[in-house]
């Protein structure tokens, strides 16, 4: 057995599995602290299905915790950015786009030493080894703890970040290091930022997970803990501690992941309507669309890898204003205070559960709060969501080609059967997709760099890159009979020389168990 937790804005969803089978499926409200909303979870799922902590083999959590603390501007470590590129680069030192309560959040600090590479390899300076002892010194004076160093052009070739961290945790040992090349991609502002986050992250991550740690063995469970990666499948514990950016986008990946594995259907639309926020994304293979450019998290330019979602503020918790002629729903909600505040539950606010009460698609609460509630305002409102909705899908289709649209989440009562393009798939368990899509990730590899492609050389190029990103997966954990290829994407840039392309290989396969369950 398995146990997949995810926790949103308002709920904290958890579903026990076997193989592939829903044994037990809770909704529990989200505390502000999130562990204890995870231990009521836990019982919660025990009550429904009493099962023996022993026997369950791994447990797979999406946590929303480290975007939180950005978007929130709290709990970030002091931190420090190290660029290797002069006397290029120069002209834009690292952080120059960033908010400057963010900047001031982590204290931040910047510094631009000699080194870098272009994009065949070749050197563009040499690292010099006092300036980075004397960067140590700094770091030292103002009580940095966390670093990012980046390089250009890193993913081609990391050997002088890896020499700069060597020579800057020598100086000073203890010291917490993210290098760009092991977090984004090419694009050193985008992925120098990416790994600026990483690193203001890196004490809260130790924190969390050893918090979620010691929430599972509270429950009795001592089984292996995996938390959910932006891409769809899963990194251990020792891998969220050094890279808590890759959880940024787990939530709603988990429920695209989790409406494919119920409704069957591998390319297709997923809304994920949740108390706060509606997500709207594309399964490709049963993965999610990756987002091509770069993404704006907390208002930093990135370009790690994040699912292309359209995120909308319509939830179960949206508040609701105005008239049957001039409705508004959200973007505001009442979050997981919608116990607390909804109508049905006896609270003053009216938001868009009230609404779906009202008109008689759900049984939530006591509908008698809401029964003098005006039946054609109610369904104004309804209207007005179903054709936000139906509005975001359009706008996330990149063809014409008929596409499924499958709903999951708690919130989704508030969509009607049927959108004008077409019938709404609506799968059992849809309340808890998302807990499920953590339970069955898979574990994965990537590779996404420049490559010279010689003459004739390129299918021999390709094979290479899918064999690295498949042995990426085998030593990320993966069994290694199980592991597939599934993206592959090629983009010659012919604005540089040497026949050069840019290789992108993403490969995944099934978890590997002790004693080979899988």
């Amino acid at each position: 057995m398995r146990i997949g937790i995810d926790v949103g804005g308002t709920n904290t969803d958890a579903v026990l599995m076997d193989g592939q089978s829903v044994l037990a499926a809770v909704k529990t409200a989200t505390t502000r602290d999130v562990t204890s909303g995870i231990n009521t979870a836990l019982a919660a799922l025990q009550t429904q299905r009493a099962f023996d902590p022993a026997a369950v083999y791994a447990v797979m959590i999406g946590t929303t915790h480290f975007i939180n603390a950005l978007v929130e501007a709290d709990r970030l470590a002091p931190t420090a950015a190290v660029r290797l590129g002069l006397p290029a680069t120069a002209s834009l030192p690292p952080m120059v786009d960033w908010p400057e309560r963010l900047v001031e959040a982590i204290a931040g600090r910047a510094y631009l030493c000699h080194g870098g590479h272009e994009f065949d390899g070749r050197r563009i300076s040499e690292p010099r080894e006092d300036e980075i002892r004397q960067v140590a010194g700094e770091l030292h004076r103002h009580g940095i703890r966390s670093v990012a160093i980046s390089s250009v052009f890193s993913p081609v070739n990391a050997e002088f970040e890896q020499r700069a961290a060597d020579i800057l945790t020598g100086e000073l040992p203890g010291l917490a290091v993210s290098l760009s090349s092991e977090i984004g991609r090419i694009g050193l502002l985008e992925r120098e930022n990416a790994t600026i986050i990483n690193a203001s992250l890196r004490e809260l991550a130790t924190r969390i997970v050893d918090g979620l740690v010691g929430s599972l063995e509270g429950a009795g469970i001592h089984a292996p803990l995996y938390l959910s990666q932006n891409d769809g499948t899963l990194m251990d514990v020792d891998f969220a501690r050094r890279y808590p950016v890759a959880t940024f986008a787990s939530g709603p990946t988990n429920s695209m992941r989790g409406a494919a594995f119920l409704s069957g259907a591998q390319t297709c639309a997923v809304v994920d309507v949740g108390g706060t926020t509606s997500d709207i994304g594309v399964l490709r293979h049963g993965f999610p669309r990756e987002a091509t450019t770069e993404v704006s998290v907390a208002g930093i330019r990135t370009n790690f890898r994040m699912p292309d979602v359209l995120s909308l503020g319509i939830g179960g918790g949206s508040r609701v204003r105005g008239g049957q002629g001039d409705v508004t729903v959200g973007p505001d909600s009442v979050g997981y205070r919608l116990a607390e505040e909804a109508r049905v539950f006896g609270g003053s606010t009216l938001t868009a559960t009230d609404v779906a009460v009202a008109a008689g698609r759900a049984a939530i609460g006591d509908p008698g709060l809401v029964r003098d509630l005006d039946r054609s305002l109610a369904e104004a409102a309804l209207r007005r969501i179903a054709s936000d909705i139906a509005d975001a899908i359009e706008r996330v289709r990149t063809s014409p080609d008929p596409l499924p649209v499958v709903v999951v989440g708690g919130g989704s009562i508030l969509l009607p059967d049927e959108f004008e393009s077409g019938p709404v798939h609506r799968p059992e368990h849809f309340a808890v997709a998302n807990a499920i899509g953590a339970a069955i990730a898979q574990i994965g590899g990537e590779v996404d760099r420049i490559f010279p492609v010689e003459p004739g050389r390129r299918q021999a190029v390709l094979d290479d890159a899918k064999q690295e990103a498949v042995d990426k997966a085998i030593a990320a954990g993966a069994k290694p009979g199980s592991v597939r290829v599934v993206e592959v994407d090629e983009v010659p840039l012919a604005y540089l020389p040497g026949n050069a392309t840019r290789i992108r290989v993403k490969a995944v396969g099934d978890l590997q168990l002790e004693g080979g369950r899988g």
